[in-house]
């Protein structure tokens, strides 16, 4: 049974809910009495990922043959979820995992993919995907970054901004234009190694609202020379199809992410209305309390249905990305609601700090933005009707 009472869905097996178990330990002891010092310091331990690696928590879906054990999306979702569930929302392996390596597994030569998967697997290698820009946010064909190819190699200028990883990254997949005046069809994909990158630095990690303990920063590049084989896949001009490709897993993963949070939501609510007293009976026993937790149960479990059968579909092949939209938008949008109710639920106490739920508030915020607003994701799921 799930944490909200629903059965075990199809597409877990006997092996999920082991790494379920292992992933829940690993994030509750390795993580969690760290996570202030985390959220003070702006990012992870090194150490943490290393560790994640050692226990298997990274590169779920690389082939044996780089190290990985040859899974798919389904063990990323369970690891994605219980990072959530147990309050480590700003680990940024999820999105290593099943952002960052697909498009190395998909679009990568196979020397490439011997450099760097089992690194990405072991977790000596941590990655990051750069699309934003200052002046460039969901519409990627805004972007102004460009690698012009000379001779050999590209020469990679631009900046990017609101890159998860940032600060940490080794391997950096860069999106730039190619071909500046060919719209959509001159977007290119490279893979930036940030030790033999002259001209690439680091900027600020930026004083998000939430997330604190995910690195997040500005990227510069300054006439890096990148040689021709940093190229995603055998030609130029293939990045835009490439990312939208990859659409369908991103929109899906943070979905579980919602799904983790809103879960976790209920359970530290629940448990607080119990022992909390008011009036001489406790909070549990208001029908206003009732009533809130009646309904954001109900939806929970809505949600919860929807994004198994969604999972189903990724990897079945199945999932379009109007329903990964949906995924997406509604997923993010339900747990803000959800987080908002459990917060007022706590009264004064929701508000500090110190309490789960006030971090899950400032936390959820962003979902509904990065990754393609969800006003984007509306744009995208419209078009289809």
């Amino acid at each position: 049974m799930s944490d909200i009472g629903l059965p075990r869905p199809r597409w877990m097996s006997e092996e999920h809910t082991m790494l379920q178990d292992m992933a829940r330990n690993f994030f509750e002891t390795e993580c969690a009495p760290h996570y202030e010092r985390f959220e003070e310091q702006g990012k992870f331990d090194r150490e943490i990922w290393l560790k994640a690696g050692a226990m298997g928590l990274l590169g779920a879906e690389a082939p044996e043959e780089f190290g990985g054990p040859g899974l798919d999306f389904t063990y990323d979702a369970v690891i994605a979820m219980e990072a959530n569930k147990a309050g480590i929302d700003g680990f940024g392996g999820p999105l290593h995992n099943a952002i960052v390596l697909p498009y190395i597994l998909n679009y990568a030569s196979t020397e490439q993919k011997h450099r760097w998967v089992p690194k990405m697997v072991s977790g000596e290698l941590i990655s990051a995907i750069a699309m934003t820009e200052p002046a460039a946010g969901s519409d990627l064909q805004g972007i102004r970054t460009t690698a012009i190819k000379d001779g050999n190699h590209y020469v990679l200028n631009g900046q990017k901004t609101f890159i998860t990883n940032g600060q940490m990254a080794d391997i950096i997949i860069v999106v730039a234009k190619t071909d500046p005046k060919a719209g959509s069809r001159g977007i290119s994909l490279f893979v930036v190694e940030t030790d033999r990158a002259e001209g690439f630095k680091r900027g600020r990690n930026l004083d998000k609202i939430g997330l604190k303990s995910n690195d997040t920063s500005e990227l510069f590049f300054d006439n890096v020379q990148l040689p021709a084989s940093a190229l995603l896949g055998n030609e130029e001009g293939k990045g835009f199809i490439q990312l939208m490709q990859q659409l369908p897993q991103e929109r899906l993963l943070i979905a579980c992410q919602a799904m983790g949070r809103i879960e976790r939501a209920l359970a530290e609510t629940i448990s607080y209305v119990k022992q909390r007293k008011a009036f001489g009976k406790a909070i549990m026993d208001f029908q206003n309390t009732q009533f809130v937790l009646a309904q954001c149960k109900t939806e929970a479990t809505i949600a919860k249905v929807f994004i198994n059968d969604c999972i189903e579909k990724l990897v079945a092949g199945e999932l379009d990305t109007e329903t990964a939209s949906m995924a997406k938008y509604w997923l993010t949008d339900l747990q803000c609601k959800v987080i908002d109710e459990c917060l007022q639920l706590h009264g004064g106490y929701g508000y500090m700090n110190e309490y789960p739920i006030a971090r899950m508030y400032r936390d959820a915020r962003v979902e509904r933005i990065y990754a393609g607003t969800n006003e984007i994701m509306k744009l995208v799921i419209a078009r289809s009707l």
